[in-house]
């Protein structure tokens, strides 16, 4: 993991290279520590825009993937929780069908730039404890 100063006091964090994300293909995790523990976050590409997301089901703290990178149902128009079904809408994270009922999973602030895909912390998800 590489942390970048883009503006003073601007601390951000390289996910990947913006070419490894495909629109509604398999995601990257990434090491984050969310509330003081240590979990993943993951970003994806739907319609050609990146988001990201703490990896943990609005209705149980689960992670999300069922394999390694893969957050979106057959389809590829939702993302989904292998464990129980629930399904959120990949440009809000908002819960759309499933056992999450008006969850959403947490957003986390990412951008590209130059070609990379990075991620910002917040006052809840910050960088995994080395």
């Amino acid at each position: 993991m590489t942390m970048h100063n883009l503006e003073m006091d601007d601390v951000v964090i390289l996910i990947c290279s913006s070419s490894d994300l495909v629109d509604g293909g398999k995601g990257v995790r990434f090491p984050v520590t969310a509330g003081g523990e240590d979990g993943t976050g993951f970003a994806i590409r739907y319609e050609n825009a990146v988001y990201a997301y703490l990896n943990r089901c609005a209705h149980v703290p689960i992670e999300l993937d069922w394999n390694e990178g893969e957050f979106f149902e057959s389809s590829g128009l939702y993302l989904m929780c292998s464990t129980h079904g629930a399904i959120y809408i990949p440009e809000s994270g908002r819960c759309a069908g499933g056992p999450c009922r008006g969850g959403r999973l947490r957003q986390i602030t990412v951008f590209e730039k130059d070609g990379q895909v990075f991620w910002r912390p917040d006052d809840y998800i910050k960088p995994a404890r080395a």
